[in-house]
C-alpha cells in the first residue's frame, strides 16, 4: 500500500533555488557551473513512459536510450502499457530493445495492467516507499528506481547510486587520482543533500559537456 506523505519535489523555481545553494556550500559544483552554465532540468515523463526510459537507460548511454525511446514513440504514439503489449519480439529488437529490457518492461506493463503496480499513486508516496514499490518488479533495480525518482518524480534529494558516470564526474571535479567507489560517491554526495539530485544534474552536465555530449540529450 502506498501511504499518503508530502515528498520534496523539484519546480522550475526550487531547482534554481537549489543551484544557487549548492554553489554557495559546494565550490567544486559552483566552478562546474561557473565553466559551463546552468545544467537544464532534465525531467522525464511519470508514469509507465518514465519506467520505459529509466529501463532503457540501464548500461547504456543517455544517447541510445532516448533513441530507443523515441523510435518507441514513433511507433506506437502513446506509450502506455497496452500498446507496449502489441509489439511482438522482431519489433522491439528493431526499435532497440535488448530481450532481457523487452522482458522487463512486458512485465512491468502487465502488472500495471493487472492492477499490481499504481503509478499514480507515488505522486504523493515517500521515495523509500516508490524505491520499494519499484524494486519487487523485475528487472527493476535500485539504480533504476532512483533515476525514475530523480528524472520522473522530480525528486530533490533523489540519488542515482552506483552511476558511473557521477563517479567519474565526481573524479574530475575533484581532482581524484582514481574513480571514487560507490560508497566513497555516496559519502560525498551526503554533503549536498537536501538537494542530490541537483547535484546529480550538475555533474551529468559536466560529465556530458566535457565529452561534448550535452547538446545530444
Amino acid at each position: 500500500m502506498i501511504l499518503s506523505t508530502k515528498p520534496s519535489t523539484l519546480t522550475a523555481a526550487s531547482y534554481r533555488h537549489g543551484l544557487s545553494e549548492l554553489g554557495s556550500r559546494a565550490p567544486d559544483l559552483k566552478a562546474v557551473i561557473s565553466k559551463w552554465g546552468r545544467p537544464p532540468f532534465w525531467t522525464h515523463e511519470p508514469g509507465f513512459p518514465g519506467l520505459v526510459i529509466a529501463i532503457l537507460a540501464q548500461q547504456v548511454s543517455l544517447e541510445s536510450a532516448q533513441a530507443a525511446f523515441d523510435k518507441l514513440k514513433e511507433a506506437i504514439g502513446s506509450i502506455d502499457p497496452q500498446a507496449f503489449l502489441s509489439l511482438d519480439d522482431p519489433m522491439l529488437r528493431a526499435i532497440g530493445f535488448s530481450r532481457q529490457k523487452a522482458a522487463y518492461v512486458r512485465g512491468t506493463a502487465q502488472r500495471i495492467i493487472a492492477g499490481d503496480l499504481n503509478l499514480e499513486a507515488f505522486a504523493s508516496a515517500g521515495d523509500d516507499t516508490v524505491r520499494q514499490s519499484l524494486i519487487a518488479v523485475r528487472g527493476i533495480g535500485v539504480w533504476t528506481a532512483d533515476t525514475y525518482l530523480l528524472f520522473a518524480l522530480r525528486r530533490r534529494d533523489a540519488w542515482p547510486s552506483g552511476d558511473l558516470a557521477l563517479a567519474k564526474a565526481i573524479q574530475e571535479v575533484k581532482g581524484l587520482t582514481t574513480t571514487p567507489t560507490t560508497e566513497q560517491v555516496d559519502r560525498i554526495a551526503d554533503d549536498w543533500r537536501p538537494w542530490r539530485a541537483v547535484a546529480a544534474r550538475i555533474l551529468w552536465h559536466h560529465y556530458l559537456s566535457e565529452r561534448g555530449r550535452a547538446a545530444s540529450i
